[in-house]
């Protein structure tokens, strides 16, 4: 069951939409257990990663464009993955291109207007 504090009124719109297009077929749920998602998520989330993210090398040096080759994206409202983290992670790490969508929440992606936002800045004019 999901915790409803988590994602804001506009995600819930969403990800409502999302489900009403997926194939939600029970048994296709429980096709790799009905766990199995969550706990990669928690592994990957929690887990020993065996190195610091912090101490990332640029793995784009090739990239000729005057933008970064890795951009980030994030609401500004997202409640499961924290703000803080990614402004953290994009000072630390000059050669990510941060992007934070005001009022947007954890299904930016999802909403057409972001989206729009998004490919608008990734495309050239």
């Amino acid at each position: 069951m999901m915790d409803e504090g988590m994602f804001t009124d506009s995600d819930f719109e969403l990800f409502m939409g999302v489900m009403n297009t997926l194939d939600n077929r029970p048994e296709k749920r429980r096709q790799q257990g009905e766990h199995e998602s969550l706990h990669r998520d928690l592994f990957v989330s929690f887990g020993n990663w065996d190195f610091d993210p912090i101490e990332m090398a640029n793995p784009f040096t090739h990239c000729n464009s005057n933008k970064s080759c890795v951009q980030m994206w994030q609401g500004s409202a997202d409640r499961v993955v924290p703000v803080e983290l990614n402004r953290f992670l994009a000072r630390k790490l000059p050669w990510i291109e941060y992007h934070e969508i005001p009022n947007a929440g954890h299904m930016l992606f999802h909403d057409h207007r972001s989206l729009e936002a998004i490919m608008r800045a990734l495309l050239p004019p």
